[in-house]
């Protein structure tokens, strides 16, 4: 049996294992920058061995019958909901059109003999754009052929969809992170997301910097700062690590997490009633720039599937670990 999250996260994700895998051509612009997390830029003044500069993928002017195209190996298997071709900066030198095939393959180049199916049929692009191309199939997919016609530039290329794991092969007295992104863990609401998103918290690996981490604004009002979380698959938390990496003078004084298990919990609903989840850890006293490890704090509570985080009254956190075994 299969799980699927509800709020779509882009697949296409490099610190999920995303890889732009290979190209017709690049000339201009390689095809790495296509899934690059950072928003594209434009440098007026900005010059290569090979022209102008681009932030994205771009090809040579075709002169031969035919067009180009690139693979992407998503991050993680998923079901596919919408893809978004930014097309920012690239105007007379934008792909005019598009279309994006997928299959499943277990190697990170598809075999030449590869069941490749068409999710996005050739489509019109506008330059300087988001262009929003929604996907019907419901199939989960692990590449994406993105071809261009026939030739030009795409900034970038954002793949939302959902994860989607095959619990049943799972070891159920293993532990895992409960949260993980990588696993089908999703943000499901913050009161605040004003220096850095929720997303940041459960993604792979300890955060790069200040900005790879959930930071609030300096609150101003009475109360605190809070997030809910929905993990991958309901389970029982036996370990909680709170890491304030690179958060220095901006980190949370204190902090205590709530949960409640909700199967089949309405977004609204749940954010409405989260207050009210019982204690899973109490509250603790945070320090700066340091991982903090809680085990015999825990509540025992049973299995969750929802997690709320509150932070007093504000700051960033750079990481959450819920790490437990499902149920």
């Amino acid at each position: 049996m299969t799980q699927i999250t509800q709020k779509p996260i882009n697949l296409a994700q490099p610190r999920l294992g995303a890889k732009v895998i290979s190209a017709t051509d690049d000339f201009f612009a390689p095809k790495e920058r296509l899934i690059l997390p950072s928003e594209p830029v434009f440098i007026a003044d900005k010059y290569d061995d090979n022209g102008k500069w681009m932030d994205g993928w771009e090809s040579r002017r075709k002169r031969t019958p035919g067009y180009d195209h690139c693979i992407v190996r998503l991050g993680q298997r998923g079901v596919i909901d919408h893809i978004d071709l930014n097309t920012s900066h690239f105007t007379g030198n934008h792909a005019p059109a598009a279309s994006i095939e997928a299959c499943i393959s277990d190697q990170d180049q598809p075999a030449d003999g590869a069941d490749w199916h068409m999710i996005v049929p050739e489509t019109d692009l506008k330059g300087d754009s988001h262009n929003i191309l929604e996907v019907s199939s419901r199939d989960a997919w692990t590449h994406l052929r993105l071809n261009i016609f026939p030739d030009g530039g795409v900034a970038r290329m954002r793949v939302f969809g959902h994860i989607v794991i095959d619990w049943s092969a799972h070891d159920r007295s293993k532990i895992i992170d409960l949260a993980a992104l990588e696993f089908g863990g999703r943000p499901v609401y913050a009161n605040d997301e004003h220096f850095g998103v929720l997303e940041n918290i459960i993604a792979p690996g300890r955060g790069l910097n200040m900005g790879d981490g959930w930071e609030t604004r300096r609150r101003r009002t009475p109360g605190h700062d809070w997030s809910i979380l929905e993990l991958a698959h309901a389970g029982t938390i036996e370990k909680i690590l709170i890491d304030t990496a690179f958060f220095k003078g901006n980190y949370p004084d204190r902090c205590y997490l709530q949960a409640a298990h909700l199967p089949d919990g309405d977004n609204q609903e749940l954010i409405k009633q989260s207050g009210k989840w019982d204690i899973l850890l109490p509250e603790q006293k945070l320090s700066m720039d340091q991982e903090h490890v809680f085990k015999a704090e825990i509540k025992d509570i049973g299995p969750v599937t929802h997690v709320r985080l509150n932070i007093i009254p504000d700051g960033g956190i750079s990481r959450l670990r819920l790490w437990g075994k499902i149920t």
